[in-house]
């Protein structure tokens, strides 16, 4: 197999949840059930069920960026996905790593932020770090609504307001931004893709459910995953999301809180 064709390796660079609906787990679940290849490097582990994070227990910067290191100069990579890099100077070793070892692969950035039970997942000293290191680097971003008025500054109190924050965001650098809309009321859900050459919405129905949890790790693994096969953004955002619906409709409603995703429902039962 010559090295220029796609292969669907995703190097993903996120924290550890313990009760397998979120972080690392949801991600190697999602790129393996679209048919890619997952490799890791941790960021964090956390003490971690359906209701909240209760516990953290940090990498060290130098370990994580030499998890990358080996992986990438080994196994390489056809896309990389951040998720919780918790610190700033996790986010430093971050960004050197891929700019030594993979320069130019595509990148998506999940800004995660907060733990859908409230739980805070990124320092507030890390933000600016965030802003100002890692996301100029990113082919697509996927902040949800509470992430872009933090990353942006401006507030997005409806439907109205996200184009303008979309284009705030691409003004941070970069290649292409996803701003989900999943936070505001109303029975339509609205995504914004957005990039240079212009925008579009990506619009479904809402479905009442408490099994949401990961939705958004698992979203932009499943992007990446279909930049690693080498898909044009539209189409890996496109079949992202239709896998993420399907995984929310078959949920197995495990847990006392915010429930997993089946994301296996790609696989054949018999």
């Amino acid at each position: 197999m010559s090295s220029d064709v796609k292969r669907g390796r995703v190097l993903i660079v996120a924290g550890s949840d313990s009760g397998g609906g979120a972080g690392i787990q949801a991600d190697i679940k999602a790129v393996t059930a679209l048919g890619g290849y997952a490799a890791t490097a941790i960021t964090a582990l956390t003490a971690q069920d359906t209701v909240t994070v209760h516990a953290i227990f940090d990498v060290p910067a130098s370990f994580i960026a030499q998890q990358m290191r080996v992986v990438l100069q080994d196994i390489g990579a056809d896309a990389v996905k951040t998720g919780m890099l918790h610190r700033a100077d996790i986010i430093e070793a971050v960004a050197d790593a891929l700019q030594r070892y993979a320069p130019d692969v595509p990148l998506v950035v999940d800004p995660v932020m907060v733990a859908k039970g409230g739980a805070r997942l990124l320092q507030p000293q890390a933000e600016a770090a965030l802003r100002e290191i890692l996301i100029p680097r990113a082919t697509l971003i996927t902040p949800n609504l509470p992430e872009a008025e933090a990353l942006c500054g401006l507030p997005i109190p409806d439907a109205a307001a996200m184009p303008a924050a979309a284009q705030a965001l691409l003004k941070l650098g970069p290649r292409a931004v996803l701003l989900k809309g999943g936070h505001l009321p109303g029975e339509q859900l609205v995504d914004l893709l957005c990039d240079a050459q212009g925008s579009e919405s990506f619009t479904s129905s809402r479905l009442h459910t408490s099994s949401t949890h990961g939705t958004g790790c698992t979203l932009a693994s499943a992007i990446a995953t279909g930049l690693a096969f080498g898909l044009p953004l539209h189409d890996a955002v496109a079949r992202a999301r239709a896998y993420v619906r399907k995984a929310i409709e078959t949920a197995p409603g495990f847990g006392h809180g915010h429930g997993p995703l089946n994301h296996a429902h790609t696989v054949r039962r018999n």
